[in-house]
């Protein structure tokens, strides 16, 4: 997939770090930058006589104010690049948020999640229910420092013969190719023909290197600790730039219940992810 289209979710609270994270790498890849701001703001309050609280009222409306001029800020910022580019401010209230996420992402390449907006948890959570379960777009968030860049020297692709790691591998294409090393990374693999092969990794490494992927398979044990530590642990003994892993293999509301790969993997993670589901 070749990325040309760019939606880099911003937290209205604060974006500069991601803004300038989302530029260099749309200027890098070639890509057009959609910059999604986004204020989200409680329901309504209803005062007596059921009509609408005039604190309520007063507060969504110096919250909207305060988002028009960040995104002026940030239309003023993209205006000295040279990048192709579109601002977006967004108001929406929590229980929308979603819905409002997944409509921009629809018709983007990949959405962008940087560090400053994944300390936004509530924006957070609604990037991912929305661009994440809501499109078929794959999202890259960075909760770390280290810059995101659109070109890796060494990427861990974490496999387990699923769909969503299928369609991940498939997404990250374009990325893959220009690694000098993928690290197809196992974690305690069963050698069954309907799970992942006689050979475990040996199918996928064939698939990525007909496409010019370098491929390296990695067979690593848990030692009884949990799937997400070791692949963390493993990407950084190979210095990966980059993780690339479907998402919620397991059904979601396990996930919910139990924590799992996924959210710990976006919770605890300061290496850039790239997600698909």
């Amino acid at each position: 997939m070749s990325i040309r289209t760019v939606v880099s979710i911003l937290s209205s609270r604060d974006f500069d770090e991601d803004l300038k994270a989302a530029v260099e790498f749309c200027g890098a890849s070639g890509a057009h930058l959609s910059a999604v701001v986004i204020s989200m703001g409680a329901s309504p309050m209803i005062g007596e006589y059921n009509s609408l609280s005039t604190v309520w009222l007063d507060e969504r409306q110096r919250e909207l104010d305060e988002l028009v001029k960040k995104a002026e800020e940030i239309k003023a910022y993209l205006s000295h690049t040279d990048l192709s580019y579109d601002v977006q401010d967004v108001y929406t209230e929590f229980a929308f948020a979603q819905e409002d996420i997944a409509e921009r992402a629809l018709y983007a390449d990949v959405v962008l999640v940087g560090r400053q907006a994944s300390n936004d948890v509530d924006l957070q959570k609604r990037v991912m229910g929305g661009a994440l379960f809501r499109t078929p777009t794959p999202v890259i968030i960075n909760r770390g420092r280290r810059p995101l860049s659109s070109t890796s020297r060494s990427i861990v692709l974490a496999w387990d013969s699923s769909d969503e790691a299928s369609r991940a591998a498939r997404q990250a294409l374009d990325l893959l190719k220009t690694a000098d090393c993928v690290y197809v990374t196992m974690i305690d693999p069963v050698s069954r023909e309907r799970v992942n092969g006689e050979e475990p990794g040996a199918d996928i490494a064939t698939f990525l290197s007909r496409h010019g992927v370098k491929v390296q398979v990695d067979r690593v044990a848990s030692g009884g600790n949990r799937a997400d530590e070791i692949l963390r642990q493993h990407a950084m003994d190979v210095n990966a730039d980059l993780i690339v892993m479907g998402a919620y293999n397991h059904p979601r509301w396990q996930q919910t219940l139990f924590g799992g790969v996924t959210r710990n993997m976006i919770e605890q993670s300061s290496m850039p992810i790239f997600m698909a589901h």
